[in-house]
């Protein structure tokens, strides 16, 4: 018979709401200890002690090292005995299970990302596994945000997420916070037959961004170039032509032998020199001042954002707005960048 009250009471608990059933195990915890120091106040002298009892108790481990020797001390170790134990379990096997269905969620995609700055790549293929790569070797502890249908997360780390969804649906963009990210970047589905299918899907994407989220910073991968102008009514920051750009440099290579290593340096942080942007600094009034200063330090200055004609214009007035970028080694930029702090 007490077996079985005792049976149905702990299935109630199971079930019980966890904001309740935490509340009762800490209120349980504190009345234990405050009784059994009152009632054997020699045995257990400080509340510590109390308390390191209680929890020795209803964790099962009982070291022995404090325990009642009074009528009414051991009548709260029963009570703790039938209860404590089963109440410390459940809660127990609630945070067991918590853990479980997060990893269970994460695992599935089935996650809201509330952080700030990150990063999201939408469409899972080879080509966006070699850009989380490449944005991990640029900084390791970079937060990431993948997008697509697929069962499983295609990779799980600390600092990369998956979110299950369809990406043109803005339910799935809000779930990665897109209003708050750093950047979007959208890779053709190679999984559609055709390049107009292919760049249309993009386009829904990208409008479906554009809607909720106007201000963050959008790169897309379109397979034709001539489907650019279909953007046109959307504001996306920058085209990668994929069927172009490949051709484009192949025929290169093939009429300047070597040109495409010296793409591949550009594009990979893994060998070589490398594309950095730099700060202004405030004793640099033209471009020539700036370009003289890095060019000692160990960089060459190329570009104000997408304009590439610096050396013409070493003796023109640098903007405030000016964003430049250098050509050099890692350690460089490292020397380069330290100066600013």
């Amino acid at each position: 018979m007490t077996v079985h009250i005792l049976r149905k009471l702990f299935t109630k608990m199971i079930h019980i709401n966890n904001y309740v059933l935490f509340v009762s195990s800490g209120l349980m915890i504190a009345l234990s200890t405050i009784l059994i120091v009152t009632v054997e106040d020699e045995t257990f002298p400080t509340y510590f002690d109390g308390f390191w009892w209680v929890m020795t108790t209803v964790t099962t481990v009982g070291y022995g090292d404090f325990y009642p020797i009074t009528v009414a001390g051991r009548l709260i170790a029963i009570v703790l005995y039938v209860l404590g134990i089963g109440l410390i379990g459940v809660v127990i096997g609630k945070v067991v299970d918590g853990f479980a269905s997060f990893h269970k969620k994460r695992r599935e995609g089935d996650i809201v990302y509330k952080e700030k700055g990150h990063y999201i790549i939408i469409g899972w293929s080879q080509k966006a596994n070699f850009a989380v790569k490449e944005m991990m070797d640029t900084e390791e502890n970079v937060e990431i945000v993948i997008i697509d249908d697929l069962n499983e997360a295609p990779i799980l780390k600390d600092n990369i997420h998956y979110i299950k969804g369809n990406a043109s649906q803005q339910e799935t963009l809000l779930k990665a916070n897109v209003k708050a990210a750093k950047a979007v970047l959208i890779f053709a589905d190679d999984k559609l037959q055709g390049d107009e299918l292919i760049d249309g899907k993009t386009l829904l994407i990208a409008s479906s961004i554009e809607s909720i989220a106007p201000n963050v910073y959008t790169i897309v991968e379109v397979m034709e170039e001539v489907h650019i102008n279909n953007f046109k009514h959307i504001k996306v920051d920058e085209f990668i032509v994929s069927n172009e750009a490949i051709s484009s440099l192949a025929v290169r290579s093939a009429f300047m032998n070597g040109i495409s290593n010296i793409y591949g340096q550009l594009l990979s942080r893994s060998f070589g020199d490398d594309v950095f942007h730099v700060p202004l600094r405030n004793d640099w009034n033209t471009y020539r001042e700036a370009f003289d200063a890095l060019l000692q330090e160990g960089a060459t200055l190329i570009a104000d954002r997408g304009e590439l004609n610096i050396n013409r214009r070493l003796d023109d007035q640098l903007p405030d707005d000016a964003k430049l970028f250098v050509i050099c080694d890692q350690s460089t930029y490292q020397k380069i960048t330290a100066k600013e702090v």
